[in-house]
């Protein structure tokens, strides 16, 4: 699955048609290997953003739940929690670039070289 693609189900508030269709993009995208079709393929590829759109938002309002809607506030402090454990912040020291050899600044001064 594509990990830009949100669940959307059992939200509060819930999903927005904006948001079914922006999933809709991503997984159009996800399957024809493109971010953006060529003048002569965007006809198709709208027209399946289109149909995708419609069969998740026919989804979503047909699904049942017994669980509680899941907070979108908490939803997103959970993700950035994660997010913060995969990529820490960089914590390298950086130090000034070392001075040039002698060897290196004579080779940089042959004849040829500017």
């Amino acid at each position: 699955m594509c990990r830009n693609i949100k669940s959307l189900a059992n939200l509060d508030p819930p999903a927005t048609e904006d948001e079914v269709r922006a999933a809709a993009v991503q997984f159009v995208r996800k399957l024809s290997g493109t971010n953006r079709p060529s003048h002569a393929n965007e006809p198709a590829f709208d027209r399946a953003v289109d149909e995708v759109t419609a069969a998740a938002s026919h989804l979503l309002h047909s699904l049942r739940t017994s669980a509680l809607p899941r907070n979108r506030e908490e939803e997103s402090r959970k993700a950035q929690e994660r997010s913060r454990k995969r990529f820490p912040p960089d914590t390298r020291v950086v130090t000034a670039p070392a001075e040039p050899s002698a060897q290196q600044t004579a080779s940089n001064n042959l004849p040829g070289r500017t």
